[in-house]
């Protein structure tokens, strides 16, 4: 089996289209109606806070990946700083976390080119042709990835820009208040924006940022990873908050919160908010051209990025070795691009698109818990950034993941279980990678 390095060909520019082609997709067309119908119009608060905590935990991953420019992300740091059974964690969080994304942006992409078709009920074949074409694109190597990245960045962001426009001249302000009047001139919050509900919401929204994290586990494919890492990182959370907020403000401005909920039944939110206000047909059309491009480049990116942590988890035992092998080009690990799709086919498969997301939301939310403890063991020459940014990021992801429903936190924890379980066996079976 082949245990070379891959080769470093990705500048600063191709590091944050990565990102952007990671973020931009499922967050934005599909789970913001998820946070409004927890919270109301308080889900552009929920939608900034989120992004203040991605912005933490993209300073401890720059740090982390600047010092550690390899293959794995967190996987391999938490081996690296000292914490291997907290490191083979993160690697299977991450598997699930990513895997459960990757399927709601397939299912997501499915239901928005099927709403045009009226053909709902043929949601999860569609999500695993998706899944099938993309393995193919990314078994091609990263150089033709990367750039039909950069072309279904450019796209999804045009098609973005056209729904905001669009819609804003049309959005009554009216549509921002978690209050409506009943009769008898009472005021009833249609929202119930408890703090619990707040904090779950902010849960969700957090899972749409978390595409940086491929800058971080595509580490040893980057150029001059100590300066291009941090500001790709940094560069592409910035770029979303923009993103997300203008959206879910137009959203929210054009059918109110409670619309926007409704609306998301459909599995294509932003197309059918475009069709309820009759804003012109080329303007739905652009929105389904852009989520389309949009979750094509979020599925590529993270079968990209998670084919990595396989990688990685292959090299230090915890996967079979078959996972460490790499084509003769030194561009793609095959058999770990395989097994990812094959475990997103599987979680497409479930139909669900909240189950999905909400599961990525308390997995991933473990892992970056981890990725700040692991940045706050860095030595001082090695730190980039204040540990006060590892902290809130520790301290937020903790707290936030306390209010995802229970249901997905045992599904979570049994993970975690066989997680270290795990870890101890293949500890005995294999010596300790160096």
């Amino acid at each position: 089996m082949s245990n070379k390095s891959l080769k470093r060909e990705l500048g600063l520019g191709s590091a944050v289209m990565l990102g952007l082609g990671s973020m931009v997709g499922a967050g934005v067309f599909v789970s913001l109606g998820l946070g409004a119908g927890l919270v109301g119009p308080a889900v552009l608060a929920a939608i900034v806070l989120a992004g203040g905590l991605a912005m933490c935990n993209g300073m401890s991953s720059a740090q982390l990946a600047a010092y550690h420019p390899v293959a794995g992300g967190t996987y391999e740091y938490g081996h690296r700083v000292g914490w291997p059974a907290l490191g083979t964690v993160a690697g299977f969080m991450f598997l699930v976390a990513k895997s459960a994304s990757c399927a709601t942006a397939a299912l997501g992409l499915a239901g928005y080119v099927l709403h045009r078709f009226d053909a709902p009920q043929l949601m999860i074949p569609g999500a695993l042709a998706v899944i099938v074409m993309l393995t193919v694109m990314v078994l091609e190597g990263i150089r033709r990835t990367n750039t039909i990245n950069t072309i279904v960045v450019t796209i999804t962001l045009i098609g973005l820009a056209v729904f905001v426009l669009g819609g804003i001249g049309k959005v009554d302000g009216e549509n921002f208040s978690p209050w409506i009047y009943v009769e008898g001139g009472d005021l009833i919050n249609v929202n119930h924006a408890s703090w619990p509900n707040f904090a779950y919401a902010t849960a969700l929204m957090f899972v749409a940022y978390t595409g940086y994290g491929r800058i971080a586990t595509m580490g040893e494919e980057i150029k001059e990873p100590r300066k291009s890492i941090p500001r790709a990182i940094v560069a592409t959370v910035m770029v979303c908050i923009v993103v997300y907020t203008s959206v879910a403000a137009v959203g929210i401005g054009l059918v109110s919160a409670e619309g926007f909920t409704l609306l998301s039944e459909s599995g294509a939110p932003l197309e059918a908010i475009v069709e309820n206000v009759g804003l012109p047909v080329w303007i739905g059309w652009a929105v389904t051209i852009a989520a389309v491009t949009a979750m094509l480049g979020v599925i590529l990116n993270l079968i990209l990025g998670l084919s990595r942590v396989a990688l990685a988890m292959g090299r230090r035992g915890h996967l079979p070795k078959l996972f460490v092998k790499i084509d003769d080009a030194g561009t793609t690990p095959g058999p770990a691009v395989i097994l990812v799709a094959l475990i997103v086919a599987g979680l497409a498969c479930l139909g669900s698109i909240k189950a999905a997301w909400s599961l990525s939301a308390v997995t991933v939310l473990v892992y970056y818990a981890i990725t700040n403890a692991s940045a706050l063991r860095l030595p001082p020459e090695a730190r980039l950034y204040p540990r006060m940014f590892s902290w809130m990021g520790l301290l937020g992801c903790l707290g936030l993941s306390v209010f995802v429903e229970p249901i997905y936190w045992a599904f979570a924890g049994g993970v975690i279980l066989a997680a270290l379980v795990w870890h101890v066996i293949s500890t005995k079976n294999n010596p300790p990678a160096e």
